[in-house]
């Protein structure tokens, strides 16, 4: 019988289900506070079922010699070491949409507390005072709110705020046309939300393109008398500037459930009037944490008993029969979407794959929804193998997938095709007999390129001396290559360089590499091989 730790305060109902299952399960809610207690136990278990407070660290992974899956009740896993899990073979899951409504529903309500001073007004009433001239508030009905991020979450907020009659603009790169229509929202770029919003809700995750994306410049650009609301991740607002901007009255009002650094016992935005903050409580009814939990007790239970996989970060949803066949074919196809998520900065309206022979005649969807994982995961790190088809359509990309008898010199490989407005952008790949994946084609142009966890791409006319001075720039910059692959589409045409290296390309080689001249394009790409 599979035997499971909760180590954190979880429902009793998600308990109980562990047992109805048929799966021995100890409920000690506060040792996941105790890790070297908690170092001590955990080599009896199969399963470590947890929520935030539990730290699962490589040093705890070393001790966890039975552990075969961990789940999270929620979506955050910044408490776990995934890369150490992976090595140790141990699965991450966690629940991606349990608490979707609960957050939204909490921009909402912090949107009318902000918009009316609520919480001021009852501190005042409280008090004994009957300040009713005071706490003059605003109404929402026929206002503008910009939501900036239209995703799952964003999507929900939108419904909600148009039942209010508000309109609603929406800044979302891989929001299309056609899935904004679907929304009823108008679709802008983000420095025309920021000047014509009324109220600003950010639901997007915190990543190198989203962090201080309402900046000390951004917030420059704000409408006056804007009031901004944030429910999703600290660190996407520039605290300090924002709280200048609300003390000389550029912006009339702000709502925060979450901060750059938390717990959050001093930020610049405390003690400030009308401004609402809260404990990072998005997540926090009981309807969401029971959601959670018993989501999170059903997928545990199902792959230790069954082999069944869902919401894994880090394995695809496949059978045990298949992964051992599919495995490499899911890397490849991960990292044929990585490398087209990472090349392109527009919204993508069509993702289309064709399989050709033998992996053809694989489990197209599992596949399917590597690719796409790869290809959202450029702007949204949290997504998994489950949750990037759902993305995709919420977006309203298309997905089309294309079979095919074996048409080529390889006995299987596979083709994406994304299209955005603009263009389309193409990458093939096979699996060698050594089981790594390649790049066999890139922009029509064949290549036989390893892929490698840091990797250079540059495009350039095919003319002399561009070769010579790409490798010597790098070498000045001290940026050591361990594989170098090349391809032309024709003599004096375009060529392309796709290059393995030892570490991650700095801003300032990239730069140096463009101030030569000789390069149509240059792009850092980071695989997770």
């Amino acid at each position: 019988m599979p035997k499971v730790l909760v180590s954190d305060k979880l429902s009793e109902t998600a308990v109980q289900i562990f047992r109805d299952r048929g799966v021995e399960v100890d409920y000690l809610p506060d040792l996941g506070k105790d890790k070297d207690k908690l170092a001590e136990v955990i080599g009896q278990y199969d399963g470590l079922a947890i929520r935030s407070a539990t730290k699962v660290t490589e040093k705890l992974l070393e001790a966890a010699t039975n552990l075969k899956v961990i789940g999270r009740a929620g979506i955050g896993v910044d408490n776990v070491d995934i890369p150490a899990a992976s090595k140790k073979g141990v699965i991450v899951m966690n629940t991606p949409f349990g608490n979707s409504v609960t957050t939204a529903e909490h921009a909402i309500a912090m949107m009318f507390a902000v918009a009316r001073q609520l919480p001021e007004a009852s501190v005042s009433t409280h008090a004994g005072k009957w300040e009713k001239n005071r706490f003059m508030g605003v109404e929402l009905f026929n206002k503008t709110l910009g939501v900036i991020g239209a995703g799952n979450i964003g999507g929900i907020v939108i419904d909600r705020a148009l039942g209010l009659h508000m309109k609603v603009l929406a800044y979302d790169p891989f929001l299309s046309e056609d899935r904004a229509k679907e929304l009823g929202v108008t679709k802008v770029e983000l420095d025309e939300l920021l000047g014509r919003a009324d109220f600003i809700t950010f639901h997007v995750p915190l990543t190198d393109k989203t962090r201080n994306i309402l900046s000390r410049e951004a917030i420059a650009k704000l409408k006056p008398g804007v009031r901004i609301i944030n429910c999703a991740r600290g660190g996407l607002v520039d605290e300090e500037a924002l709280a200048e901007a609300l003390k000389d009255g550029r912006v009339a009002g702000a709502a925060f459930d979450v901060f750059a650094v938390e717990p959050a016992t001093d930020s610049p935005l405390f003690n400030l009037p009308n401004v609402v903050v809260t404990p990072h409580l998005g997540a926090a009814t009981t309807e969401a944490q029971e959601n959670v939990a018993l989501q999170v007790a059903e997928q545990m239970a199902d792959y230790l008993l069954t082999g069944a996989v869902q919401n894994a970060l880090n394995m695809p949803s496949v059978t045990a029969e298949e992964a051992a066949v599919m495995g490499p074919w899911i890397k490849l196809a991960s990292h044929l979407g990585a490398f087209v998520g990472q090349m392109t900065d527009e919204p993508i309206k069509a993702i289309n794959v064709l399989y050709d022979g033998t992996v053809s005649e694989m489990n197209l969807n599992a596949l399917n929804a590597a690719v796409i994982a790869g290809v959202m995961k450029a702007g949204n790190p949290d997504v998994n193998m489950v949750s990037a088809p759902v993305m995709a359509k919420e977006r309203g990309v298309q997905v089309s997938t294309t079979r095919q008898d074996k048409a080529g010199v390889y006995e299987g490989y596979v083709k994406l095709t994304c299209v955005t407005e603009t263009r389309e952008r193409s990458i093939a790949g096979t699996v060698f007999s050594d089981g790594k994946p390649r790049f066999i084609q890139i922009r029509g142009i064949n290549v036989d390129a390893e892929v490698g966890q840091h990797m250079l791409y540059t495009r350039n006319k095919d003319v002399p001396g561009v070769i010579g001075a790409l490798g010597m720039t790098l070498g000045d910059l001290g940026v050591n290559i361990a594989n170098f692959t090349l391809g032309r589409a024709a003599n004096g045409a375009d060529a392309i360089a796709i290059i393995y290296l030892d570490e991650a390309i700095s801003d300032e080689a990239l730069a140096t590499l463009q101030q030569t001249g000789k390069f149509l394009q240059t792009r850092r790409l980071q695989f997770e091989v």
